[in-house]
C-alpha cells in the first residue's frame, strides 16, 4: 500500500497567500455591504426618479393625476417585493436575467396592488389605470438600466480581485472541483486560498497550486493567519463532531459557511424541507421527464421552430445558395446522431466543408480523445470554405435543424447530440453520461451558454446537462434563448 502524498506550501507560497487574503478580506467584506447598500438605494432613488418624471410628464400625455400619495405606495409595494425575494441579500451569482424577473414581479404586483386600492377607495375623479401604468412603464426603464449597470460594475470588481478568501474543507475530488469552479469563476467573488484536510485524496492538476494549509484542528489558526471570510465544506475523513464545531466556530468569528450536500447530484432548486423533531428531511423534486411539463415543451418546440422557420426562410435560402454556389451538391451534411433514450435520428446541417472521399465524414478516433474531452470543432485538416467558416462563426449552419425539430427528432433546447460510436465509448467512461439521453437533444443548451462548446470538459458537460434537466423550467428554456440570441448577436457586432 502506498502512502498518500500532498503538497505542503513552501514559506514562500504560504506568505504570498497569507499577505494577499489578509489585504483583501477586509475589502471584500466591505464590498458586500457595499454592493447590497447601493442596490438597494440606487432602487428607492430610481423609483423616486421614476414616480417624479412620471408626474411631470402626466400634463403633456393629458393624464390627470392624483399627487404623491399614490406613487408613493406603488414604490413601497415594489421595495417590499424585493426584499421578500432576496434581492439586498448576500448573493453568490450575479445574473442580470434573474433580476429582470424579480424586477417584472415586483413592478406588477405593485401596480396591481395600486390599481386595485384605487379602484376599491375611488374617491377622486383620476385616470388611475393610466396613471398607475404610465409609471410601471418610468419604473420599468429606471429600473432596469439601473440593474444592467450596477450588475456590470459589481461583475467587473470581482474579476478585478475584489473577493473573499475562501478555504476548502477536503481535499478530495469534490474538494478540488469546487476550488475549480471558483477559480474558472472570479465573477462569483471567492477566491480558494487552499484546502484543509488530514487526509487529502486527490491532486488534482487544475488546483494543484493551491496548498493543503493543514488539518482540522488548524482550522482557526488558518481562519485567522489568512483573512479567511468563507468556508465551503465538501466531503472530508473528519467526523461530524469536528465539522459542527468548525461551523460554530465560523458564526462566532462571522466567517460564512457553505455546505456542499451528500448526494448533491439529486439536489434541485425545488426542494422542501420538512423536520422530524430536529432531524431535517429535505425532499428533491426533480423535473419528471415523462410528465405532462415535457409533453407542453415539446410541442411547443415544434410550433417555435415552424415559426423560426418562416421567419428566416430568406436567411436560409440565402445560405443554401451561398453553400450551392462554394460547394455545390448535397446543400446539406447529414450525420447520424443519439437522440431522446438512446434512439438515433439524422443531425442536419448545412454544409461548410469540402467532401473529403479518401475519409468517410462519418470515420473518426473515438479512442484518441484525450481523457475527459469532449468530441467537436474542426477534426483533421481544415476543409472549411469561407462561406462555410462565416456559417459555423454565426451558428447558421446549424438552421436546419429547426426541421429536426419539426420532425421530433430534437428540441429547440436541450444537451447537443452525440455520434453513436462516441456515445457507446462515453457511457463507460463517464460519470451520469446516459442521464442525458432522458431528454430530447437540443440545438442550444445550458452547457453551452456556459461555454462547453468544441473540445472542452466531457464532465463538465454532462454535469451542466444534467442540471438543466433536474431544474427544467420554461424560465430556464428562456434563459437559455436569451442569452444564445445575446451570444450570436454579439458576433454580428463584433464584426461591423
Amino acid at each position: 500500500m502506498t502512502e498518500t502524498v500532498f503538497h505542503r506550501p513552501t514559506l514562500g507560497t504560504v506568505e504570498g497567500l497569507r499577505l494577499g487574503a489578509r489585504a483583501g478580506v477586509g475589502t471584500a467584506r466591505r464590498s458586500d455591504h457595499y454592493w447590497r447598500l447601493t442596490r438597494f438605494a440606487l432602487d428607492i432613488f430610481l423609483l423616486g426618479s421614476a414616480i417624479v418624471v412620471s408626474e411631470l410628464a402626466s400634463p403633456a400625455a393629458h393624464v390627470r393625476t392624483g399627487g404623491y400619495l399614490w406613487p408613493s405606495l406603488f414604490a413601497l409595494v415594489a421595495i417590499s417585493v424585493f426584499i421578500s425575494r432576496g434581492a439586498y441579500a448576500q448573493r453568490l451569482k450575479v445574473d442580470f436575467l434573474d433580476d429582470m424577473r424579480s424586477l417584472v414581479v415586483a413592478v406588477g404586483l405593485a401596480t396591481m396592488s395600486v390599481v386595485t386600492l384605487r379602484v376599491m377607495l375611488y374617491t377622486a375623479p383620476v385616470d388611475t389605470a393610466a396613471e398607475t401604468i404610465r409609471l410601471a412603464v418610468f419604473a420599468t426603464v429606471y429600473l432596469t438600466a439601473g440593474r444592467i449597470g450596477l450588475d456590470f460594475s459589481q461583475i467587473r470588481a470581482r474579476r478585478s480581485g475584489e473577493a473573499v478568501p475562501t478555504l476548502v474543507i477536503g481535499a478530495g475530488k469534490v474538494g478540488h472541483t469546487t476550488a475549480k469552479r471558483l477559480l474558472d469563476h472570479p465573477e462569483l467573488g471567492l477566491r480558494p486560498i487552499g484546502f484543509l484536510d488530514k487526509e487529502p485524496r486527490e491532486d488534482s492538476s487544475a488546483t494543484r497550486h493551491l496548498p493543503v494549509l493543514g488539518a482540522s484542528w488548524d482550522f482557526e489558526q488558518v481562519v485567522r493567519e489568512y483573512g479567511v471570510g468563507q468556508v465551503i465544506i465538501t466531503f472530508s475523513t473528519a467526523p461530524n463532531d469536528v465539522l459542527l464545531r468548525m461551523v460554530k466556530r465560523c458564526e462566532e468569528l462571522g466567517v460564512g459557511v457553505s455546505l456542499v450536500p451528500r448526494l448533491f447530484e439529486k439536489v434541485t432548486d425545488r426542494l422542501t424541507i420538512d423536520h422530524l423533531g430536529g432531524l431535517p428531511l429535505l425532499t428533491s423534486h426533480p423535473a419528471n421527464t415523462h410528465g405532462w411539463q415535457f409533453a407542453i415543451k415539446y410541442a411547443l418546440d415544434r410550433v417555435l421552430a415552424l415559426l423560426i422557420l418562416i421567419v428566416c426562410a430568406p436567411l436560409m435560402l440565402a445560405a443554401a445558395l451561398a453553400t450551392w454556389i462554394s460547394l455545390g451538391r448535397p446543400l446539406l451534411f447529414r450525420q447520424l446522431r443519439v437522440g431522446l433514450d438512446g434512439r438515433t435520428f439524422e443531425m442536419l446541417k448545412f454544409r461548410s466543408m469540402q467532401l473529403n472521399w479518401d475519409v468517410p465524414e462519418e470515420a473518426i478516433e473515438a479512442a484518441t480523445l484525450p481523457d475527459d474531452t469532449a468530441p467537436g470543432g474542426i477534426e483533421g485538416d481544415d476543409r472549411r470554405t469561407r462561406v462555410g467558416t462565416i456559417m459555423r462563426k454565426t451558428s447558421i449552419d446549424e438552421l436546419p435543424q429547426l426541421f429536426n425539430v419539426v420532425m421530433g427528432d430534437m428540441s429547440l433546447i436541450g444537451p447537443r447530440p452525440e455520434r453513436p460510436e462516441y456515445v457507446e465509448l462515453f457511457e463507460s467512461r463517464v460519470y451520469r453520461y446516459n442521464d442525458r439521453l432522458r431528454v430530447k437533444s437540443g440545438i442550444t443548451g445550458w452547457a453551452q451558454i456556459h461555454g462547453l462548446r468544441g473540445k472542452t470538459s466531457l464532465s463538465d458537460r454532462v454535469e451542466w446537462d444534467n442540471y438543466y434537466i433536474e431544474n427544467w423550467s420554461l424560465w430556464l428554456d428562456l434563459k437559455i434563448a436569451l442569452r444564445t440570441t445575446l451570444a450570436i448577436a454579439g458576433f454580428f457586432g463584433s464584426v461591423k
